[in-house]
């Protein structure tokens, strides 16, 4: 036992501190509370204690930590203390998706897909994703938000994103299962749903050595399978084709071959399959699969890529995207673009994010879209999104500025129930319009559409408890030497190099938009582009580059460092005189005449090269 004092309490040699873990521990404990006390379809999101301790901050900020309390495990607080990670490792099926094709031979598999809500999953889903733009939006996750931390306010993927990018259901019920699945259950369940036999079931399982299923053992099964084949065998179809499906798209995981077995059952009943609500459970995972790849030890990031690289497209169009011009509003918003690799490094598409202004943000991209896709209502749903075992908070009142309202400073983000209490996630799921925003939480429209605004004290408050910049001041355009040696040698590049990519690729993005674009365009991109050379020149203190808080990116002409026309103009180059040359004497040819002494030859010399005339 502790030693006591006379008055029968625990020394203070004896007393320690509690740690973090433990104090978060404690919350959650406050936060849940018995079953039995609870209402059924009450939401645990306004449960938590007002009067929390705040938590000290670290470098860089957060200053009051009581918000983003893990942040000490963030892989944007090791950057900020000099540690540095590699792109993520990015799990794409995009390409999968087209080994297995329904033509013609397979139109009763074709019929159901259709009328499953999953058919657009085929042909919306990106080939190529770009490493360093996902890494870097990654680094800006926060998991207790569920929002993305950019330098003037938050911002996430709603589901009005989600109805708008992929137009997939986000109502309907939701994706619920009782336990994990055990590797004998997964077993009966393939034999059950896809006819296979106890021993191919058994070798697949073990070859995965998981409840999973390889992709490609599914396409090498299935997908021979046509419209001459037996009903059964074309029900076996349908179920291995829609598996392999939210295998590639939705519930994308980190073994980039396999998808888990349990996501069969939702395909029972084939009937069934367009009632739920499969938006919502993409979204779930992949706030799941953001949430695991701030911890610096992660590198790889699973989920539904199309849908955070489509989004970060429709919201910063300026910065990285590259329009299809075939794009018509009838089809998913995933298609109107054309997915590429940037050609920055993780470091530069960091500091461009560093110096991030509100009006880089295109804040209604689909308003031509409406027409053709309207505003879901759910989009304003507060509370819980669940996808199987995961559970995950959506919190619309955080980024009001993407519905064109005023953000105000939002209350505390809520504590997620446990998954084991399912009923009460889906009680309170299915009746979401009892828990949608109330106007007055919405508060205020936006006076100018796209404006962007918020309250006075709201950058204040946010200043206070986020962490805006994420590239630390000694490690701008690119590694330091302690950096550099941490990261493998295809990674590394040098300055030269850095500053060179960087400059090309505005360069590059102006010259792909054609003749016919907007002056401002032209000018953001020059202005970056020159901001950059600019800032290379060490040795100048006229070109010094400005600090990430008044560095202009894309926005209007306002100067803060000195223009091209303040540098020393050059004298222009004027061609100097023709210049009258001699001849070289001929060889010596006893046959040959007399030249004549008197014929010359005019040379005009130009920029080291000569041109006879």
């Amino acid at each position: 036992m502790p030693p006591r004092t006379r008055g029968g309490g625990i020394s203070s040699a004896s007393r320690r501190r509690p740690t973090g873990s433990e104090r978060r521990r404690r919350v959650q404990m406050r936060d849940v509370e018995p079953a039995v006390d609870r209402d059924p379809v009450e939401h645990p999101q306004h449960d938590r204690d007002e009067t929390e301790e705040v938590v000290e901050g670290v470098p860089g900020g957060p200053i009051d930590g009581s918000i983003l309390r893990s942040f000490h495990n963030h892989i944007a607080a090791k950057i900020w203390l000099g540690e540095e990670r590699a792109p993520l490792i990015l799990v794409n099926h995009g390409a999968k998706l087209q080994l297995w094709e329904l033509d013609m031979e397979r139109s009763r598999i074709y019929e159901t897909v259709q009328r499953s809500g999953l058919a657009p999953l085929t042909s919306c889903s990106h080939r190529v994703a770009s490493r360093p733009m996902l890494s870097a939006f990654c680094e800006r996750w926060q998991p207790e938000t569920t929002t993305f931390h950019l330098p003037f306010g938050e911002m996430t993927i709603t589901l009005d994103d989600v109805a708008s990018i992929l137009h997939i259901p986000v109502t309907g019920s939701m994706i619920s299962f009782s336990q994990p699945l055990r590797v004998d259950a997964a077993n009966a369940l393939l034999v059950e749903l896809l006819g296979t036999t106890d021993v191919e079931a058994s070798r697949e399982t073990e070859q995965c050595r998981s409840p999973s299923v390889r992709l490609l053992w599914l396409r090498e099964h299935f997908s021979t399978i046509t419209d001459a084949s037996s009903d059964d065998d074309i029900e076996f179809a349908t179920r291995a084709f829609l598996l392999h499906q939210v295998g590639c798209t939705l519930f994308a995981d980190k073994s980039a071959t396999s998808v888990a077995v349990v996501y069969l059952e939702l395909f029972r009943d084939l009937s069934m399959v367009g009632s739920y609500a499969w938006g919502a459970a993409c979204l779930a995972y992949l706030y799941r699969q953001l949430t695991t790849a701030t911890r610096f030890e992660v590198r790889q990031l699973g989920g539904y890529l199309t849908l955070l690289q489509a989004w970060i497209y429709e919201h910063f169009p300026n910065m990285f995207s590259s329009p299809d011009l075939s794009y018509t509003e009838s089809r998913p918003r995933a298609l109107r673009w054309r997915p590429h690799v940037i050609p920055d490094t993780l470091q530069l598409v960091r500091e461009r994010l560093d110096r991030l202004q509100i009006s880089d943000v295109c804040w209604e991209p689909y308003v031509d879209h409406r027409a053709e896709h309207p505003f879901p209502e759910i989009a304003w749903y507060s509370g819980c999104i669940k996808c199987g075992q995961v559970v995950e908070p959506y919190h619309p009142e955080r980024v009001l500025r993407q519905f064109v309202y005023i953000q105000t400073i939002p209350p505390r983000p809520f504590t997620p129930p446990r998954p084991d209490r399912s009923i009460l996630l889906e009680q309170y799921w299915e009746r979401w319009t009892d828990h949608v925003l109330t106007d007055q939480s919405r508060g205020r429209r936006c006076q100018y559409s796209g404006s962007g605004e918020s309250v006075a004290e709201y950058m204040a408050w946010y200043d206070r408890i986020s962490h805006r910049i994420v590239q630390p001041p000694q490690m701008r355009s690119g590694f330091t030497t302690d950096a550099r040696s941490s990261l493998p040698s295809h990674a590394a590049s040098t300055r030269d190099t850095v500053l060179r990519a960087t400059t090309l690729s505005f360069m590059r993005h102006v010259i792909s938009e054609g003749r016919e674009q907007s002056h401002d365009h032209l000018w953001g991109a020059l202005n970056e582009a020159y901001s950059i050379l600019s800032g290379s020149d060490e040795t100048s203190a006229s070109h010094s580059t400005p600090s990430p808080d008044t560095r202009p990116f894309f926005s209007p002409p306002t100067f803060d460092y000195p223009p091209p026309a303040s540098v020393d103009p050059q004298p222009p180059i004027v061609p100097p005189p023709p210049v009258t040359v001699a001849p070289p004497a001929p060889f010596a040819d006893p046959s040959a005449p007399a030249s004549d002494s008197t014929q010359s030859t005019t040379v005009y010399v130009r920029s080291k090269r000569t041109k006879k005339t």
